[in-house]
């Protein structure tokens, strides 16, 4: 049985790279695309469009605004899927490698499947020393605080969509991709990681590409590891 697979790609002044993201998506294995531009001042929704993604806006800045604003989209519609897929919209992932993702979900029972950065090939300078020291950190302390073993916090993932809208997903901003799988190991669901390839994204990095954006992102992502401590809430 055809398993209906969704994709949500939050997206803000990406028009030099969204074309590119939604041209190496397997569509065979994608039943809609859905793009949440997030208040972009460029042709990045126009471009969407014309390659064929559902766009849908959210000018309130964030990413997990944004992806908050594709989980809404998708419970608006009859039809349900049964996987989301996560994916940015820079082309620093490689999305043709869609399949490795959704392989153990559907094989292998998995309800969540991050795309490990620091498993797979990452394009030299592609993973910057923050990021790097970042994610380190924050698996760590993942592993030692819920028990769950991961390597990375990368925004390449799927998940089923039962166990997403399970999760209650709250974080608006830096906070979604850690808040995912904090929330996914204290409802011990089954989670994976598969190795995916990695490259310098197209243009500059609203995150690590700054060095403000760095410590906000490292900060909300320290807060909400220890938010979830103790708290009975998944």
């Amino acid at each position: 049985m055809k398993h209906v697979v969704k994709v949500i790609i939050p997206a803000y002044n990406e028009e030099l790279s969204i074309g590119k993201v939604l041209a190496d998506i397997p569509r065979d294995i994608v039943d809609e695309i859905i793009v949440a531009d997030n208040g972009s001042t460029d042709e990045t929704a126009r471009i969407a469009s014309q390659n064929g993604a559902t766009v849908v806006a959210e000018m309130q800045r964030g990413y997990g605004h944004a992806c908050l604003r594709g989980i809404d989209y998708i419970k608006s519609k009859d039809k349900k899927p049964d996987v989301i897929v996560f994916l940015d919209g820079d082309y620093s992932d490689h999305p043709e490698e869609m399949s490795l993702l959704l392989k153990p979900i559907i094989e292998d029972g998995c309800d969540m499947v991050i795309g490990s950065r620091t498993k797979g090939n990452s394009e030299k300078g592609a993973l910057l020393p923050q990021a790097v020291l970042g994610n380190a950190l924050a698996t760590s302390l993942i592993k030692l605080l819920y028990g769950q073993e991961f390597t990375d916090l990368g925004p390449f993932r799927a998940i089923k969509y039962d166990k997403l809208l399970e999760l209650d997903m709250k974080d608006k901003t830096y906070g979604w991709t850690v808040e995912m799988q904090i929330k996914a190991a204290k409802k011990k669901y089954k989670c994976a990681e598969v190795p995916v390839s990695y490259r310098k994204r197209i243009g500059k990095s609203k995150v690590t590409g700054t060095l403000g954006g760095s410590l906000k992102a490292g900060y909300k992502i320290l807060w909400t590891i220890f938010k979830y401590l103790g708290s009975t809430a998944g």
